[in-house]
């Protein structure tokens, strides 16, 4: 087939899982038998010995390659209500029934475990859960580590921490800190921690065994600088490298704190200039991210983790929503001390994306103090108060509230100081330090919320839709949960799609973004220009950002066009996209979030090596009131949807017709597989992008 005749197949069909939930997969979900269940009951087995007692038939790694025969029109096949019903049967919802679009985009993602339930990287019976999101945080590096960091140093019996690629960094040191602190307080109380770490570093003994058991001498170097056996008395640290050759790369990033709390972020542990988002999930949902996490570290826990036979499930009570966190909202639901309205249920009507979904400023705000919360300051927020916690200077809480007054802190305007020059001053750190911003100030209702937390709700249906690793250099591996939820999505909206993602271009999601624009649905893509260009630009990796862009908009029908709303990542103290190669202002967040309502949020970019290769983890969430306080936040902490809008023909210009200056373009040239191949080398020194 050449590749014209490919292209037009994939304008007509997408691929999918087929239609049923086999009857085997039916008995495997409504089981009681796990990975984390047989390993509760026999310590001593590995988590791949316990796979195989239960699952021997299925393989656990690299995929039956199955495509060709996968195919299902989308014009013709919606899920049959039988099939909605038992695919309600086979999770575990808790108090409240999943919707309709919730399970439409459960029941494909399940049906790809038909043939092999290891594409899933979690056991059937906990792939559709529940659970609670207490805190989201939608910023820069440093504050996603601080949270992290803050977690570590409240652990009481164990953390299992999981990054693609680690790097001896700034942000690296706010763990190391948190980890000495850890032992500290172990050691003060008379416990031990166990700790176990897993990353990504590309090293020539996984072809040979792709999770090996990093020794001390190994990870107490400079290039990881994680501490010695010495320096933390009070923790027992076990570290594993893993990469599945050639080109299945650990890309999931966790983390699970005594298997109560459980957060799932966008980013490595280096230092970038990426926006980058973080979810912490609670309840039962914990004991799926458990079950993953000991699927992806495969060999002998040495020490066990302690929380082994103590799930989730039983914490009963044990949950963020106490009356800490009930005293973050002031009477007008925003952040005690600040103005921006944070709960859902009270933010004013608005259009969700893009150029409409507007500022609604009343005014700009010069100054510190002008305009400011009616609520008087007592919930300590200005940074005398709250000092900023750093790398160098520590400063750990013991729960989520004090954590968002002292990060609010650390945003908000000083003395003489603009609302937006505080942004900058935040955004301005390690690699992008220095970075003038341009943007005209904000009203303090629309300012930068980096930690967005959620008032108190119900346990709602979540479920982990991941793929497993895929080493093989072909792009046959398709059929997986992640990627058959994001063409379910974009199959099953009724109103809008919306899209954040560093990259865009795996194969599949071209054709289908078209349908679903072609089908009156709004698509709204907000991609990062030029992130990873280099790279993607490598034969078989699907182009770099530009030329998807103009693609998909000549790929169009004039009706279609109207529908597809492609934007370049803008941040909130700028007023135009800048190139990701110049590591000033980045976006790394990887969402999806359908007819606002139902999100899939996690590790997983819309780029071939997520698509076809990665280990991915995701989280897909059935709550609007979680997608509601998300796209408002998303719109406060960037400025994409007032200024990063393209032209109908895929390019962005300035008021002056200008484009981006020092950008790609949509022709990368006729050598620009030599980029491509400068690329994959930076994306192995961990200096690309992932």
């Amino acid at each position: 087939m050449s590749g014209n005749e490919k292209n037009s197949d994939y304008r007509e069909v997408v691929v999918d899982s087929g239609d049923k939930i086999k009857d085997h997969l039916n008995k495997w979900c409504q089981s009681k038998d796990s990975v984390l269940s047989l390993l509760a009951t026999n310590p001593k087995l590995t988590p791949e010995e316990a796979w195989h007692k239960l699952f021997h038939h299925n393989s656990l790694t690299n995929a039956v390659e199955a495509v060709e025969g996968h195919h299902r029109n989308t014009a013709t096949s919606p899920t049959a209500d039988d099939e909605l019903q038992r695919a309600r049967s086979c999770g575990k919802w808790g108090p409240k029934e999943p919707s309709d679009l919730f399970l439409k985009l459960y029941h494909d993602a399940l049906c790809t475990l038909n043939d092999d339930l290891g594409r899933g990287m979690v056991s059937p019976c906990l792939m559709g859960s529940s659970g609670t999101v207490p805190l989201t945080i939608i910023s820069v590096l440093p504050d996603i580590v601080r949270h992290m960091s803050n977690l570590i140093v409240r652990a009481e019996k164990e953390v299992f921490l999981a990054t693609n690629f680690w790097q001896n960094s700034v942000a690296s040191r706010y763990i190391t800190n948190a980890i000495r602190e850890l032992s500290r307080r172990a050691q003060a109380r008379g416990t031990r921690i166990t700790m176990k770490i897993i990353y990504d570093r590309g090293n020539p003994r996984q072809v040979f065994d792709p999770h090996y058991i990093v020794s001390e001498s190994e990870y107490v170097g400079d290039a990881v600088a994680l501490p010695p056996a010495k320096d933390i008395p009070g923790i027992d640290l076990q570290v594993m490298n893993y990469h599945q050759p050639i080109l299945g790369t650990f890309h999931a990033k966790f983390m699970m704190v005594d298997r109560k709390i459980g957060v799932i972020q966008s980013n490595n542990i280096q230092d970038n200039d990426n926006l980058e988002m973080m979810v912490q999930v609670e309840g039962p949902i914990v004991d799926s991210l458990y079950d993953m996490a000991m699927i992806s570290w495969h060999k002998k826990l040495d020490p066990p983790l302690p929380s082994l036979r103590s799930p989730a499930t039983s914490a009963a009570g044990m949950t963020s929503f106490n009356e800490s966190h009930a005293g973050i909202f002031s009477a007008t639901s925003s952040i005690k001390g600040h103005t921006t309205v944070v709960d859902p249920a009270k933010m004013p009507s608005r259009e969700p994306y893009g150029v409409e979904a507007g500022t609604s400023d009343d005014g700009a705000t010069d100054t510190a103090g002008e305009h400011g919360s009616s609520e008087p300051q007592n919930a300590g927020s200005t940074s005398d108060s709250w000092p900023e916690h750093t790398a160098d200077d520590p400063h750990y809480d013991e729960d989520i509230a004090s954590e968002v007054f002292r990060v609010q802190a650390a945003v908000s305007a000083k003395p003489n100081e603009t609302v937006m020059q505080a942004v900058t001053r935040h955004l301005n750190h390690t690699n992008s330090a220095g970075c003038p911003g341009n943007a005209p100030d904000c009203n303090r209702s629309n300012e930068m919320t980096p930690y967005i937390p959620h008032p108190a709700h119900e346990p709602f249906p979540i479920a982990l839709v991941n793929r497993a690793p895929y080493g093989r250099p072909n792009s046959k591996n398709l059929l997986t949960p992640q990627n058959a939820a994001w063409l379910s999505a974009l199959r099953n909206a009724k109103r809008n799609v919306f899209i954040q993602t560093p990259t865009l271009n795996a194969e599949p999601l071209i054709p289908a973004i078209v349908q679903a624009c072609e089908r009156g649905v709004d698509v709204y893509c907000y991609v990062c220009l030029g992130y990873n260009d280099a790279g993607e630009m490598l034969p078989m990796q699907g182009g770099h950002n530009d030329k998807i862009a103009h693609q998909l908009y000549t790929t169009l029908s004039s009706t279609g066009r109207q529908h597809l709303r492609w934007y370049w990542y803008v941040a909130k103290d700028q007023t135009r996209p800048i190139p990701a190669e110049q590591k000033k202002r980045s976006c790394h967040i990887k969402l999806m979030i359908v007819d606002e309502s139902v999100s899939i949020v996690g590790n997983g970019n819309q780029d071939t090596q997520s698509w076809f290769h990665s280990q991915e983890v995701n989280l897909m969430l059935d709550s609007p009131q979680i997608c509601r306080a998300w796209i408002d936040a998303l719109r406060r902490n960037q400025n994409t949807g007032l200024y990063g809008a393209v032209d109908n023909d895929g390019i962005w210009r300035d008021e002056q017709g200008n484009g981006v200056e020092g950008a790609t373009g949509i022709d990368a040239g006729r050598f620009s597989w030599v980029n491509g191949f400068v690329g994959a080398v930076k994306r192995l020194q961990g200096t690309g992008g992932f």
